[in-house]
């Protein structure tokens, strides 16, 4: 019963995005097409890191960094719009399902849209030259990363009080880690202080993971225990 009510509600969730398949991937195109003309082929040129080149380096931070906001903003909004104005909410607290089904089932469609997106990046980045090693590894930790962030929408949307505390709450926080948390450049280039508070956040590990698994290295326990750490609480 438990695990049909999980169904019902990530169910509902894929029928309103299967119908806007299209609008969905061609929205999902437009960002990370401008990320890699600007950074992996403009100033990635006449950039190298680790003895290869930027493109490669820069296209698992795009993924990383994707999937947070795709996961983020594919729950938080429409759940605090549904609590706040819509009022649809109130049509899952009369239903009988647990609140712990409602909100996995929501972590789980938020984690399908982030993962849709970032097949969508993946298939760019080898249309515009990345080589990138794409296994079983890499699949797992993107997928952790869409249900931490799916799940951080879902606590953000049933804590804040109005529609600008949402979009505040992304501006401190997702914001922040989209630029510092290793997308774009190594973090252990930022000042030290500093350097230890972003390895801390769950951007971060996904990012680092990311790019040595894409490039047929392993990965750090601490890292993956981190983010597993952020998604239980």
């Amino acid at each position: 019963m438990f695990l049909q009510d999980i169904y019902t509600v990530f169910w509902r969730e894929w029928i309103v995005l299967n119908r806007r398949m299209a609008k969905f991937i061609l929205s999902r195109m437009v960002t990370p097409i401008l990320y890699i003309f600007a950074f992996g082929l403009g100033l990635g040129k006449s950039i190298s890191f680790d003895g290869g080149s930027y493109l490669n380096f820069i296209i698992p931070g795009i993924i990383a960094l994707n999937s947070m906001n795709i996961s983020f903003n594919s729950v938080g909004t429409p759940l605090n719009m549904a609590k706040l104005y819509h009022k649809t909410f109130e049509e899952y607290l009369t239903a009988p399902i647990s609140s712990w089904a409602f909100v996995l089932g929501k972590v789980l469609a938020g984690s399908l849209r982030g993962l849709l997106s970032s097949l969508i990046i993946i298939a760019l980045g080898y249309t515009f030259g990345a080589q990138l090693q794409i296994g079983l590894g890499f699949v797992l930790v993107l997928s952790l990363n869409c249900l931490v962030f799916s799940a951080l929408a879902v606590t953000a949307a049933m804590s804040m009080s109005s529609h600008e505390d949402m979009a505040n709450f992304s501006t401190y926080v997702l914001v922040p880690m989209s630029f510092l948390c290793g997308t774009f450049f190594k973090a252990d280039s930022l000042p030290v202080v500093l350097k230890y508070f972003v390895n801390l956040l769950p951007l971060t590990p996904a990012s680092v993971s990311l790019r040595a698994l894409s490039q047929g290295g392993g990965v750090d326990l601490a890292q993956i225990s981190l983010m597993i750490g952020y998604f239980v609480v």
